[in-house]
């Protein structure tokens, strides 16, 4: 019964928070919510199943705002050359064709990792890492690197703010510590919702809380 309820909790969040953006974004159509990623971890099969056992799956721990992704409750360790470690970094789902760990600047220099700034995906030459599981350990010559902010969009709404995939924009946040983003990628997909993300250190340089989680796109350029 507990379990149901916290369910039905988190879908009543959703709903509410789908609804509030969509009504923001009619009041101000250059709005954009951010979501700031922690450092996580993306899996291929083979690596889920060597980190976690045989035929392991990964397991829903909540839905995140693009579909069919998730944060799973299963968490890996993380080691650097430094020796260094991050317990208990989140592996988000769904399954990926390559692993690939996303840090910010500061994890990167805790864990002694000179993390090349790449657009997710973009993995080859990156910097390496190893990953430890209850099941096994990994370690991987590349995969580690420090996300580009971007914004992801549908073609509708891509058409409706001008630009196209791969352009570059500029984001001003809002807020005591307001600051402008430069260089934002614009990622186009079918059924994407519109969703800025960028990284902790960059949440915490706009001082950004629940209530100032967005940003106004203020300025386009071509890529």
């Amino acid at each position: 019964m507990a379990l149901q309820q916290d369910e039905l909790a988190k879908q009543v969040e959703k709903i509410v928070r789908e609804v509030i953006d969509s009504v923001l974004q009619e009041q101000d159509p250059m709005r954009i919510p951010i979501g700031i990623s922690a450092r996580h971890l993306h899996i291929t099969q083979e690596h889920l199943e060597k980190l976690f056992g045989a035929g392991a799956r990964l397991t829903k721990l909540k839905d995140l705002p693009q579909p069919g992704e998730f944060a799973a409750n299963e968490t890996v360790t993380v080691i650097g050359p430094n020796r260094r470690v991050f317990e208990k970094v989140r592996i988000l789902g769904d399954i990926r064709k390559a692993t690939q760990l996303e840090l910010a600047y500061s994890d990167g220099i805790y864990l002694g990792m000179k993390l090349p700034h790449r657009m997710s995906g973009n993995t080859q030459g990156s910097a390496s890492f190893a990953i430890v599981g209850p099941k096994g350990a990994l370690y991987l010559e590349e995969g580690a690197i420090r996300a580009m902010r971007h914004i992801h969009m549908n073609p509708e709404i891509a058409q409706k703010f001008g630009v196209r995939h791969g352009d570059l924009v500029s984001v001003r946040t809002v807020g005591e510590m307001s600051v402008t983003f430069n260089n934002v990628a614009i990622r186009v997909g079918e059924k994407l919702n519109l969703y800025m993300h960028i990284d902790t250190d960059e949440a915490n340089a706009a001082g950004m809380t629940a209530e100032n989680s967005y940003g106004i796109l203020i300025k386009e350029r071509s890529r």
